[in-house]
């Protein structure tokens, strides 16, 4: 087969290598890819939102399947552009219809599928700039800290937890009034806060069955002992060591089974990859929020667990025929550790020259934000590179990973050194 990948991060990087793997995929393209996908496949310079350029490069290279890493072109519909479309519509998209992404694309969508499927979540409501004096009144009832979420795509950073009701009023006032997360905060979803540790399950579905893939723990804040802003993510640990199997349990009859039963009721069209965040309070799961596709870094532990040929389970969850594919996961812990450009996620610079990474041994360097410039490969974004170790614990997997990125070097690069503190 002829695969394109659709994105440029290092969850690409990952499902790109492994999807090499397969003796199904004769030629790989990635648009537009970063500097570690172009070693290894074609990048074409392409947004994964252009649809109608993706289309005359489907046409142009023969393109077999189309597998969607990121967020955007989901929400926007690139599987009913593709559905609608005379030349298109037998060529299978890997991600869920419009109507499906809208579980990430608005959160107050997401509550409300949640409620109607009886899964459980913390209690919510939402509200626009005219409702605003409502929110202040709501934001009283609710006990300390508050919960304040975009409802739009916001890049993993229109959320905040406020300690103080003032302040919680204000940035409300901040969101609504001033968008200070442009049109994502539109309207706001305030939630109670669920007090627990938080884990992520994720499955890949063909709408009607499906494989909980290996559970993962990320760690968004900036700073060391989860302190500082949010980003797209520090690190990653799978498997999640407290995740045992009466919790794995209670999440896939309580949660997952009801989750893609509700697909299948409320008629939306599902393949592809749920990301389900759950925050586990007195061993008894939440949904937090829903993901349309695999998170990042989690997808760099995650998918280099997946003994399981991944082409084979994308043509499964195309054929609807999951149920008769098999799932094999590496016994291994893995832990990714991501490395960053001074400043991130706040202001930073790119073009910053990478060395050290021939050096690695026994880890893998996924690339996150990068791109080849004169033969040189340069830093080109706030995440840059992401190293991913095997180990028997994740003790092991995680000093691995830090050993190898004493090894790498660019001008003020950043990394977390407690990833995995917390387990």
């Amino acid at each position: 087969m002829t695969i394109l990948l659709l994105g440029s991060g290092g969850r690409e990087h990952a499902l790109a290598w492994k999807m090499l793997q397969s003796p199904l995929c004769d030629k790989l393209f990635v648009a537009p890819g970063n500097a570690g996908t172009e070693g290894i496949a074609t990048n074409v310079n392409i947004s994964p939102t252009d649809f109608g350029e993706i289309k005359k490069l489907v046409i142009a290279e023969k393109i077999d399947m189309v597998v969607v890493g990121p967020e955007d072109p989901l929400v926007l519909g690139i599987q009913d552009f593709f559905l609608d479309d005379e030349f298109l519509k037998n060529i299978p998209v890997i991600g869920p219809s419009k109507t499906g992404a809208r579980l990430e694309g608005s959160k107050e969508f997401a509550k409300e599928f949640l409620l109607n499927h009886r899964i459980p979540t913390a209690a919510y409501q939402s509200f626009t700039k005219d409702t605003l004096e409502k929110g202040f009144h709501f934001l009283e009832t609710l006990k300390p800290p508050y919960v304040l979420k975009a409802d739009g795509l916001a890049a993993g950073k229109g959320v905040l937890i406020i300690q103080d009701l003032d302040e919680a009023k204000f940035e409300l006032s901040n969101m609504l009034l001033n968008e200070k997360f442009g049109i994502a905060s539109s309207k706001v979803v305030i939630e109670e806060f669920l007090d627990g540790i938080e884990l992520s399950c994720f499955v890949l579905t063909d709408g009607k069955n499906y494989k909980i893939l290996p559970t993962a723990k990320d760690y968004k804040r900036i700073g060391e002992g989860d302190t500082g802003l949010n980003t797209g993510g520090m690190g990653a640990v799978s498997p999640v060591p407290f995740a045992n199997a009466e919790l794995l349990e209670k999440i896939e009859n309580r949660i997952v089974k009801p989750t893609i039963d509700g697909f299948h009721h409320d008629k939306i069209n599902y393949k592809g990859f749920v990301f389900i965040g759950l925050i586990i309070v007195d061993n008894d799961p939440y949904v937090i929020e829903y993901n349309v596709r695999m998170g990042d870094p989690e997808t760099e532990v995650v998918i280099p667990r997946l003994k399981s040929d991944l082409v084979e389970l994308f043509v499964a969850v195309a054929n609807e025929k999951l149920d008769e594919a098999t799932l094999e996961i590496d016994e291994r812990s893995a832990t990714t550790i991501m490395v960053v450009s001074g400043g991130y996620p706040e202001e930073y610079e790119k073009g910053k020259a990478i060395s050290g990474m021939e050096l690695v041994q026994d880890s893998i360097v996924f690339h996150a934000g990068t791109k080849t410039e004169n033969g040189q490969v340069v830093s080109n974004g706030g995440r840059v590179l992401t190293v991913t170790s095997f180990g028997d614990s994740f003790e092991e997997a995680i000093k691995k990973s830090y050993q190898n990125i004493d090894r790498l070097n660019f001008d003020k690069m950043y990394f977390r050194k407690d990833i995995g503190f917390d387990l």
